[in-house]
């Protein structure tokens, strides 16, 4: 496999060329460009933004992005939903489990799956929420987003995402990040014919970004220096392909003469990027009781109330758990946010059994839940004066400010657990006013 190199660094500037004196010195626009290459301004923020909230890059590529046939309407991605105004609410607890291809082919946009979602794309705010599965690599196909950035998680199967500003590979435990507008290929570098699955979040509001460390310092959580950027890749391909495009909750193709993937050379702080949720380092509490969760925030979508975020990706890894005369699982709790979890790797450690790797759950504003009886049980009689080292796993959750409405397909699928609320009846009644 050809080694692929990265740009280390979250919304760094970078410079980066395929061939020597790709990048114009001094102006972004010169008359003429070297390579007869096209200078073409890829924004992702409006250009007056403040400085530091600005993201936009320079492209130098054979073919401007305008070269293209026209739209038309595309329906093969049949489970795809992006209007939520059309699904109802629902308070109960939700829980999926793992999907699998059955008699289908399809390839990562074709088998995109909705399984909630809180807003409409044109609206700038709210996500939608999609699992996909593919056997199937794009070949002379491309995709782009035009409603949102795209957050992948990775659960089974290894990917390649050639994109218009490089190559990122990827594999479960690793997360990859596709904003708004960049055109890409997904390529499933363990062969066509094998099942690779994952989540998808859609993040229609203020682009992702680290939190701030407030009282933790300087250090801790996941450090800028983890997230890698690729290097210019280009292909030079006359060969018809097919442009997808996502734009205003709709699917759209077109024909274009050549790849799409034509970019030798880039500058700037908008591109595609990585993060192995492995290198995360987790923030807990060595005394008493149990932090909330967000010491477990990776990145989040801010929103005009602040403190409040439009969205928040948050994950639970390997870590050790040292609180004492503390309940260590996650408690009962009911949230003004709406929680939708996955589980990427091994167990989670709120639940004995029935939330398997590639599944999900989904906890909207304050429903209750919390752990299961069996798990109830075992924590409160577990000896506290010594560590819990929680290992072989890793699960997430996107945390929304607004209701999750679930699609019509995920509350008729066989993959929903009908029968996931009986997890807590179980809890035994312990009161007794007489015993303290």
């Amino acid at each position: 496999m050809t080694k692929l190199h990265y740009q280390s660094g979250f919304g760094n500037e970078f410079a980066t060329e395929c061939l020597p004196g790709a990048l114009p010195v001094g102006r972004n626009s010169p008359q003429r460009i070297a390579y007869g290459l096209y200078a073409e301004q890829l924004s992702g923020t409006a250009f007056t933004a403040p400085r530091g909230d600005n993201r936009r890059s320079w492209l130098y590529r054979i073919r401007p992005a305008a070269m293209h046939g026209t739209f038309t309407s595309y329906d093969d991605a049949k489970n795809l939903v992006n209007d939520f105004t059309q699904q109802s609410p629902n308070p109960n607890q939700l829980r999926w489990s793992p999907p699998n291809l059955i008699g289908r082919s399809v390839d990562f946009i074709d088998g995109l799956t909705t399984y909630c979602g809180n807003a409409q794309a044109p609206d700038g705010t709210g996500i939608a929420i999609h699992i996909y599965t593919a056997d199937t690599s794009m070949t002379d196909r491309a995709f782009y987003n035009a409603d949102a950035e795209m957050l992948i998680v990775l659960q089974q199967g290894r990917l390649r995402f050639a994109t218009e500003l490089g190559v990122i590979d990827a594999e479960p435990h690793e997360i990859v990040v596709i904003p708004r507008g960049v055109r890409f290929k997904v390529q499933l570098l363990d062969g066509d014919g094998t099942l690779h699955r994952g989540y998808v979040c859609e993040n229609f509001g203020a682009l992702l970004k680290l939190p701030d460390l407030g009282p933790i310092g300087s250090n801790g959580l996941a450090n800028p220096r983890d997230f890698l950027t690729p290097v210019a890749a280009y292909e030079d391909s006359d060969s018809p392909h097919e442009l997808i495009a996502k734009f205003g909750s709709a699917l759209w193709r077109a024909e274009m003469k050549h790849s799409p993937l034509d970019v030798v050379a880039w500058h700037g702080n908008y591109a595609p990027y990585k993060y192995d949720l492995r290198h995360f380092n987790a923030i807990g509490s060595i005394s008493f009781d149990h932090p909330d969760p967000s010491i477990f925030l990776v990145l989040h979508s801010a929103s005009d109330t602040p403190g409040v975020s439009n969205m928040d990706f948050v994950i639970f890894p390997p870590r050790i758990l040292a609180m004492q005369d503390t309940f260590r699982p996650p408690w009962f709790h009911r949230n003004v946010a709406s929680e939708f979890m996955g589980l990427i790797h091994g167990a989670y450690d709120a639940k004995a059994e029935g939330f398997s790797p590639g599944g999900a759950s989904l906890h909207n504003c304050m429903t209750g839940h919390g752990p299961d009886a069996e798990t109830f049980d075992k924590a409160s009689n577990a000896d506290t004066s010594k560590p819990h080292y929680i290992t072989d796993t890793m699960a997430f959750m996107f945390e929304a400010r607004h209701i999750l409405r679930p699609t019509k397909h995920a509350l008729e699928c066989a993959e929903l657990q009908r029968d996931y609320a009986d997890c807590w009846q179980g809890l035994n009644k312990h009161f007794n006013p007489r015993k303290m």
